[in-house]
């Protein structure tokens, strides 16, 4: 009788060997290639980035200069000064801080509980109403800005930060993502669930959410970072000074004769800052959602 430890173990790299299948060693000349290309290309997305933080210490008139003087030939550090003297930046940075945690809080709420109707909840027209849904992901938001400005000050929310709120509250990114994440959830937990006299709202925060973390910081990271630099959005609804944001703060620095640019490059310096931070601390779970919910192509 033979028994499992009779049967002799087979080394993985031999059957690749012989069964010629993901056994090739990459050649050095096309890996060397590779990684030149990969280095270029970060090169130049970096690019811009250090750009701006070299040109955050330049005197004004040295940042836009022919030719191209990367380091300046003085370390202007109170520029970091200038910027919270001659601004409010702290309003900026506030009106700016509560609008981003406001609208992904919303954003998150309302997708994942979207999401998990869609995915799992059965009833009539499920499908062809998540593909309604989806499908305003394809229009672009200037084909409808007038509509939504003229429904916002019917509703006299115009010059207020709940005009902004209220229409990025809801977004069809986030149902598709955790939509796509929910459907890898396996369904007998959601019946087993059920079969135990839990509802549905349960499921959804008791079981759905712990399980779908990675998701969840993913649409967080996204909704954070698009509400954080937009421009045109609190462009047309925010038009008091004290309601205005970061971004809209730095278009003040230009005049209709001059601009400073040392402080606008300085002033987007701090406005990068805290998105790259909050970015490392959550680049693994970033990755790890959009890996798993579909997006990978």
């Amino acid at each position: 009788m033979t028994t499992l430890l009779d049967v002799p173990r087979l080394d993985p790299g031999s059957v690749l060997a012989r069964s010629g299948g993901g056994g090739r060693r990459v050649h050095p000349v096309w890996r060397a290639l590779g990684y030149l290309v990969l280095l270029l290309a970060s090169a130049g997305l970096l690019l811009p980035f250090i750009w701006m933080l070299l040109s955050s210490f330049k005197h004004n008139n040295e940042v836009f200069t022919v030719p191209i003087t990367w380091f300046p030939d003085t370390v202007v550090w109170s520029n970091y000064v200038d910027i919270w003297r001659k601004s409010d930046m702290t309003t900026w940075l506030g009106n700016t801080l509560l609008l981003s945690v406001a609208v992904t809080f919303l954003q998150v709420l309302t997708g994942s509980f979207a999401a998990y109707g869609f995915a799992k909840v059965r009833f009539r027209g499920r499908d062809a109403l998540f593909l309604a849904y989806v499908s305003t992901i394809a229009l672009p938001w200037q084909s409808y800005m007038v509509p939504q400005f003229i429904i916002m000050s019917k509703l006299q929310l115009s010059d207020s930060r709940w005009s902004i709120v209220a229409l990025q509250a809801f977004g069809a990114l986030g149902v598709f993502l955790m939509k796509q994440y929910y459907e890898t959830i396996p369904e007998e937990l959601s019946e087993a669930a059920r079969m135990d006299g839990m509802s549905e709202y349960g499921i959804w925060r008791r079981i759905m959410l712990p399980l779908s973390v990675p998701a969840l910081a993913s649409l967080t990271l996204l909704t954070f970072v698009g509400t954080w630099n937009d421009y045109l959005g609190p462009l047309i609804y925010l038009r008091s000074p004290d309601l205005r944001t970061i971004q809209l703060g730095l278009s003040t620095f230009i005049s209709q004769y001059n601009a400073e640019y040392a402080l606008i490059m300085t002033g987007s310096v701090l406005s990068v800052l805290p998105i790259a931070v909050i970015f490392l601390l959550g680049q693994r779970y970033f990755v790890e959602g959009l890996a798993t919910s579909g997006l990978k192509g």
